[in-house]
């Protein structure tokens, strides 16, 4: 028994001396520590633009057994799948208004051979009028490009998510809110709007890449904060929010705020004010409480803000999602005295351009344009197709009250919601044919879809060229 143990201990330190030394030329695999030049490069994708080389953020590649990819603000797409390297790969192209034609199967896709370390260029045609600018809010906004080595200066806010923007120009600067806001950290962020300053004219160039830089006002964790928490349970939202001046020429800084309780229920209205000194909204009155029995008044339809001269010179206060539904003195005293706003009836629906149908307006905002001499409009479509909640249309009016259209479709998403589009007239200069707006881009309201990695529940910016011949038809004398 003894000798036979003996043989066996021996023929395993033999086995075992093999073992290491295969190891150690690389025959078997085993353990052993990762060095930085082990790790294959990823392949630098960039997807562009056929027409101007601009690149493209937000378009998907999507391989055969479903791998995805999607561009940052870059249009690039760090692809880094180490088994399908070195061959063909077909990648599926999804784009919102961005793609390629079909091949004689009917696939959209294009055969490509990624190589660690090299990069591609993807052509993609764009079917939509408005051009893709960027993701507005979020992290990641150059997660792809900083894989591969760029961007290395490029910080993102430390937030995830920003749904349905509200802005306004307040002590030179512009400020912005957001209904709600997501973390990291956790799926329920801040509420009662978080906010930041930015320049009035944030960017220097309206074409991607876009590198947005907020000042948010943050909490002690160093955390985008909430800045209008009004009294009472649940979020706050605000709506209406716009700088109007007092009796002493002082400009102030208001909303009209509302409570709300789950689901999406609102139990409360009233009136805030900004507090420079605090740096956030204090409450001023309460307009209206569910529990008095009394119907919503007007304004519990979000509202965004135009101003307004009528034919005698008197300047107004136009509040409206997006046609104008009230109206009131462009006064600070004026606002105070909700009893004296004006209800407007905004038309119902704009006829579609070159078509024989009727297109509702759901969500949007309306500012005078100097460069088409004529009010705009770019608004969310109810219960549109392929989208039900994210159809996109333009229209146009001698005067914010109406009528307004034709309307022209710029915008459309397969199975994906873009709401709440808000214009932004200041950001260029008044005779500019540049017309941008953003939207919030969300899985929310569609059919179920695969929710876009860092892009799901943020605000992405686009830009319509006023000169576009598309756009002529929203002229309804055809000039």
């Amino acid at each position: 028994m003894g000798v036979h143990r003996t043989m066996n201990q021996g023929r395993r330190n033999e086995a075992l001396a093999v073992m290491v030394m295969l190891v150690a030329v690389g025959f078997v695999a085993g353990p052993r520590l990762a060095r930085a030049d082990d790790a294959a490069q990823p392949c630098r994708i960039v997807v562009v633009d056929k027409e101007n080389g601009w690149p493209v953020p937000l378009v998907e590649l999507r391989t055969t057994n479903q791998v995805r990819f999607v561009t940052d603000n870059a249009g690039v797409i760090a692809m880094d799948a180490a088994e399908l390297m070195g061959q063909d790969v077909w990648f599926g192209v999804h784009g919102h208004g961005y793609g390629v034609k079909k091949d004689g199967f009917g696939y959209r896709g294009v055969r490509l051979v990624p190589k660690a370390g090299e990069t591609i260029k993807v052509e993609v045609e764009r079917s939509i009028v408005a051009k893709r600018i960027g993701r507005l809010t979020g992290a990641g906004l150059f997660g792809e490009s900083q894989k591969l080595g760029d961007e290395k200066d490029w910080r993102d806010a430390p937030l995830v998510g920003c749904d349905s923007v509200q802005n306004a120009v307040y002590g030179g600067k512009m400020f912005w809110a957001w209904g709600d806001t997501t973390f990291a950290r956790y799926p329920l962020g801040a509420f009662h709007m978080t906010s930041a300053t930015t320049a009035v004219r944030p960017f220097d160039s309206f074409q991607p890449p876009l590198r947005p830089k907020f000042d948010y006002f943050l909490d002690e964790r160093r955390l985008p904060r909430g800045v209008a928490k009004m009294p009472g349970e649940g979020p706050t939202w605000l709506t209406g929010y716009v700088a109007l001046p007092d009796a002493k020429g002082k400009e102030r800084l208001v909303a009209y705020y509302r409570k709300i309780k789950p689901p999406l229920e609102i139990y409360e209205a009233g009136l805030c004010v900004w507090n420079d000194e605090e740096k956030s909204f204090e409450h001023v009155k309460t307009v209206w409480e569910k529990s008095s029995g009394k119907p919503p008044p007007e304004l519990n339809a979000e509202g965004h803000p135009a101003f307004w001269k009528d034919g005698d010179g008197k300047r107004w206060l136009l509040l409206g999602n997006p046609l104008p539904r009230v109206r009131l003195e462009a006064t600070f005293e004026a606002w105070l005295d909700v009893e004296k706003w004006e209800t407007l009836r905004p038309q119902q629906s704009l006829v579609a351009a070159g078509a024989d149908r009727k297109v509702v307006p759901h969500s949007g905002s309306i500012a005078w344009n100097a460069f088409r001499g004529r009010w705009v409009t770019v608004f969310m479509e109810k219960f549109g197709k392929p989208s039900a909640f994210g159809e996109l249309w333009y229209a146009e009016a001698d005067s914010p009250l109406g009528p307004w259209g034709p309307a022209v479709k710029v915008l459309s998403h397969g199975n994906y919601t873009f709401y709440n589009p808000r214009l932004h007239p200041e950001f260029t200069a008044d005779d500019s044919p540049v017309l941008l707006f953003e939207g919030t881009y969300s899985m929310q309201f569609a059919d179920r879809p695969q929710p876009t990695p860092r892009y799901d529940y943020n605000q992405i910016l686009y830009r319509l060229d006023l000169d576009d011949a598309a756009l002529k038809p929203a002229r309804a004398s055809g000039d």
